[in-house]
């Protein structure tokens, strides 16, 4: 699939586009997932639709992905609360640019996702607008302090939800990322009635194969909006 990066706003962006694509996969990265993109983009293979990813990768990962502040969970690196300022990057600098770039259709499905903390901005994103079609989140971080009780208050908007976990991930001696299996679980129920989601359950803990996790969550959102 054809390759592209450039630069918006001292923001590094990579794209993959098919011709004319009918899909849009948007994916917050570091410079770790960053490097494992074609990976991903090999594992996503053909979809039942033309498509494209568009990764643009964040300056600070705690800074720029947690919806508000929180302490450390691991070193001396507390979570900024900076989510809203990302989110307005994506739809009002990212988004215009490249709708004109692909020559997007106004009405043309978008799919937010990516891996831990950039899922959990995925699955926050879509309680604030309802631009997504659908989120693929990919072992998110839904342990955050306070995340349940923000998405009981603002429900996801996406029609169409995928989520993931490791079967080791909640088997962690830190207190607070041990609460992700039940938090993942609670999520899932709250989704069910009102949404098309999956929770699907891998082998290995939270660093096992991102990429191929969160080409499989593309993937699957990506046959849910055409079942759809």
């Amino acid at each position: 699939m054809p390759k592209t990066s450039f630069d918006l706003d001292g923001i590094a962006v990579t794209l993959y586009a098919e011709e004319r694509p009918e899909l849009l996969f948007l994916q917050p990265v570091d410079a770790h997932d960053a490097a494992l993109l074609d990976r991903e983009v090999a594992a996503l293979g053909e979809l039942p639709r033309s498509y494209a990813l568009a990764a643009f990768q964040v300056p600070d990962w705690n800074r720029d992905l947690s919806p508000w502040e929180a302490p450390p969970v691991f070193g001396k690196i507390p979570f900024g609360g900076k989510a809203e300022e990302t989110l307005a990057f994506l739809t009002d600098r990212l988004l215009p640019p490249l709708r004109e770039r692909l020559a997007l259709r106004e009405k043309a499905e978008l799919c937010l996702g990516g891996y831990s903390l950039a899922g959990l901005f995925s699955l926050w994103a879509a309680t604030r607008t309802d631009l997504f079609s659908a989120v693929a989140a990919a072992s998110p971080s839904v342990w955050f302090p306070g995340w349940l009780a923000d998405v009981k208050a603002h429900p996801i908007q996406a029609p169409v939800v995928y989520l993931s976990l490791g079967d080791r991930e909640e088997r962690t001696k830190n207190p607070l990322m041990a609460t992700v299996g039940e938090r993942i679980r609670e999520l899932y129920a709250l989704l069910q009635p009102d949404h098309r989601v999956m929770l699907e359950w891998n082998a290995g803990n939270h660093f096992q194969d991102p990429e191929l996790r969160t080409a499989r969550a593309f993937s699957w959102a990506a046959e849910e909006m055409r079942n759809g």
